[in-house]
């Protein structure tokens, strides 16, 4: 499979529409850590490749720093998706989301809040970095 920005919205897409079906059937006010169980079990029932609490390290001085920095889901190896069930989004989760990205070389984040009324509308974030933009279309 030829990577490209098309195929990885498409995924996006996918994420996106799995937030809505978990967020649908269980609606807002639960912990994330239920959240994030049922939707990586969407994710799987999709077909995707899909892996949770994924460790992400530190390169500092050319030694690797165990800081114990989890992101919520990776899927594909493409995307990071970073879930939460607070009353409102801060920078700190935009800051979060893109300093995985960089740590990581993924070329796209997603942030999902299952405590908004509507997923799609005002309970998720997309952010792409310049790995995204030198991809083809």
């Amino acid at each position: 499979m030829r990577i490209t920005k098309k195929y990885i919205d498409s995924i996006t897409y996918e994420i996106i529409g799995a937030a809505i079906e978990v967020h649908k059937e269980l609606g807002p006010g639960l912990l994330e850590s239920v959240y994030e169980k049922c939707f990586v079990k969407e994710m799987v029932l999709r077909g995707f490749n899909v892996k949770n609490q994924v460790i992400v390290p530190i390169q500092f001085k050319g030694l690797v720093i165990d800081a114990d920095l989890r992101l919520d889901v990776l899927v594909e190896n493409l995307v990071v998706v970073e879930l939460k069930a607070v009353e409102k989004l801060s920078g700190l989760f935009e800051a979060q989301v893109l300093s995985y990205m960089k740590l990581l070389g993924i070329p796209k984040g997603v942030i999902i809040n299952f405590c908004s009324t509507n997923i799609f509308k005002e309970g998720q974030k997309t952010f792409v970095n310049e790995l995204y933009a030198n991809l083809p279309d």
